[in-house]
């Protein structure tokens, strides 16, 4: 039985988003679990810090470390014990989590599942061909996977070795390994995690890396 959430969001020069981000994910807290919430602000130059602490637990990175290894320092630092009753629920900065997300990850995990990949979808802006190309990639990519909505046990992410120092792919990799390892990992399309459309992010080879590349009419 999972009794706490632990949820951890990168955040880099994010002060335009982190607030709906935080408020969100307070929205979407459950009465009966003690969900907590850690920031980790990697080497911000804006005050992103500043406007996290009155919301957050608060993880401040002055290295520079790939994206794996900042995520896993967010985990580390709210990780609760015993960790088998410890959901870690990774999401991102310019993220907003759906009102019944914690709660459909926490369904999953009490009825069997390790791990948990939940839906993306993209908040778009007016650029009708982008989504035409995204959406046609994502149907024939059945399990995609996406920090903003990933969930892993406690004592699962700790069996695996937790995300690993890669700067792109570091949700994929824990995701398959945690799948190599014999555990049981589980996708749904049910309460998605709202992200944003930009073409410039934050971290090399991520979502929006990819947007851009299907602007650019790069292959994806």
């Amino acid at each position: 039985m999972i009794r706490t959430v632990a949820v951890v969001v990168p955040a880099r020069d994010e002060r335009q988003s982190i607030c709906a981000c935080l408020g969100a994910i307070r929205a979407a807290t459950p009465p009966s679990v003690a969900v907590t919430t850690c920031v980790v602000a990697d080497r911000c130059h804006d005050d992103t810090a500043a406007l996290c602490r009155p919301m957050a637990d608060l993880v401040v990175n002055r290295f520079d470390h790939p994206l794996g290894t900042v995520r896993d320092l967010g985990v580390r630092r709210s990780l609760t014990w015993p960790a088998e009753e410890c959901w870690v629920l990774n999401t991102d900065a310019d993220s907003v989590l759906a009102p019944d997300t914690i709660a459909t990850h926490l369904q999953l995990a009490n009825q069997g599942a390790h791990a948990v990949a939940g839906d993306v979808r993209v908040d778009w802006d007016d650029d009708e061909q982008v989504r035409f190309k995204y959406q046609d990639l994502a149907r024939t990519h059945r399990e995609r996977v996406y920090g903003a909505n990933l969930g892993v046990r406690g004592d699962v992410y700790l069996a695996v070795g937790g995300f690993a120092p890669l700067s792109t792919g570091e949700d994929q990799h824990l995701w398959d390994r945690v799948k190599l390892a014999g555990f049981r990992a589980v996708t749904t399309v049910q309460a998605p995690v709202t992200t944003s459309s930009r073409w410039r992010g934050r971290a090399r080879g991520g979502l929006a890396d990819l947007l851009a590349g299907l602007r650019e009419g790069r292959p994806a």
